[in-house]
């Protein structure tokens, strides 16, 4: 027994050795070599490996999360973040992998947007809105806090409430979306959503997340969901199975934006809520550049205040009235807006 400890604790010390900085290795000198750690869409890439030992080096092969590229690659079709950088380094008999971590900044300034209210709805003052969006003309609205928690189909215009379902009291009501007659709603920290007949409110299936730390937002593109957890990042799902297929990173060109919430798919958009700041950041869907940002603070000051008023939440487009209606948590009015640079 004690040979085995000893066993052990050397096997692990080994591991400790061999799980260090692979940028570059001791027994080789082999390292990878680029110019910089920051970039910004557009920019070069350029790549080599310093080979000090002078190794017959037969192949290197570089890849950007996983995906293959070659030296002096344009960074033009990528997505944004943290990006991990790896050379595969062929030599005799040997394969040797170098890696670095890089971040990849968007290459423009984002636009600012300003909104008109050209009309003004009643709202439930105690829905503590967490998701808001039309389908075939009707609004649906999925409703926070334990033991309060709701999804609705609501009357837009007069704020009657045409179907409730309440969630159990240990879930904790966000985002929500509707595809093919289905709706798909989030809940917090339980790490499960739910899916729903549109029409009956029927519970069909529940499912599970993957990776994504918590669940905050939701909105669909019509073929792939989007779903925020609270940081920075906003995960692509697969509808049939919702696994998740992959996530982008939303950053301007200074840094990452974090805390994204609500949801919404406007004219192949992403609109994004940012939880605690009133303001929607505008996000292309395939690098997570941010390119715009609409400031909805003064909406605040329009609606009865009160003790349990809390922050801008709730975004949803109608697409025939290409109109965005807004809200937030226990508001007492939803707001139509158009937006402009």
């Amino acid at each position: 027994m004690q040979l085995f400890k000893y066993f052990i604790l050397f096997s692990l010390s080994l591991t400790l050795i061999n799980c260090g900085d692979t940028n570059s290795s001791k027994q080789t000198g082999l390292k990878l070599d680029l110019n910089g750690k920051s970039f910004q869409l557009g920019d070069t890439l350029k790549l080599s490996v310093k080979n000090p030992k002078t190794l017959e080096i037969q192949q290197i092969v570089y890849k950007l999360d996983g995906n293959e590229i070659k030296d002096n690659a344009i960074l033009n079709d990528v997505s944004l973040g943290s990006k991990t950088l790896t050379a595969s380094v062929t030599y005799g008999d040997n394969t040797e992998i170098l890696s670095e971590t890089i971040k990849i900044f968007n290459n423009v300034i984002p636009a600012i947007y300003t909104y008109e209210v050209v009309n003004t709805y009643p709202h439930d003052i105690t829905s503590y809105t967490q998701g808001l969006e039309f389908y075939n003309g009707e609004l649906y609205e999925s409703t926070g806090q334990y033991k309060e928690s709701k999804l609705r189909k609501v009357n837009f215009e007069t704020g009657e409430i045409l179907n409730n379902l309440d969630l159990d009291d240990n879930f904790f009501g966000e985002g929500l979306t509707v595809l093919n007659d289905k709706i798909y709603q989030l809940t917090w920290r339980a790490k499960r959503g739910f899916v729903y007949d549109v029409n009956s409110f029927e519970k069909l299936s529940t499912f599970n997340y993957g990776k994504s730390k918590e669940g905050w937002g939701i909105c669909n593109d019509g073929k792939t969901l989007y779903k925020s957890d609270g940081t920075d990042r906003i995960w692509l799902l697969d509808p049939e199975n919702l696994t998740e297929i992959s996530h982008i990173e939303a950053y301007t060109e200074k840094g990452k934006i974090p805390a994204l919430n609500e949801l919404e798919w406007i004219d192949g958009k992403i609109f994004a809520n940012i939880y605690q700041k009133d303001g929607v950041a505008i996000i292309n869907p395939k690098t997570g550049g941010v390119e715009g940002i609409v400031n909805f603070k003064p909406l605040k000051k329009l609606v009865t205040q009160h003790s349990e008023l809390d922050v801008l939440n709730g975004i949803a487009y109608h697409p025939e009235r290409k109109t965005i209606f807004v809200t937030g948590k226990n508001w007492d009015k939803l707001f139509e807006v158009k937006i402009s640079k």
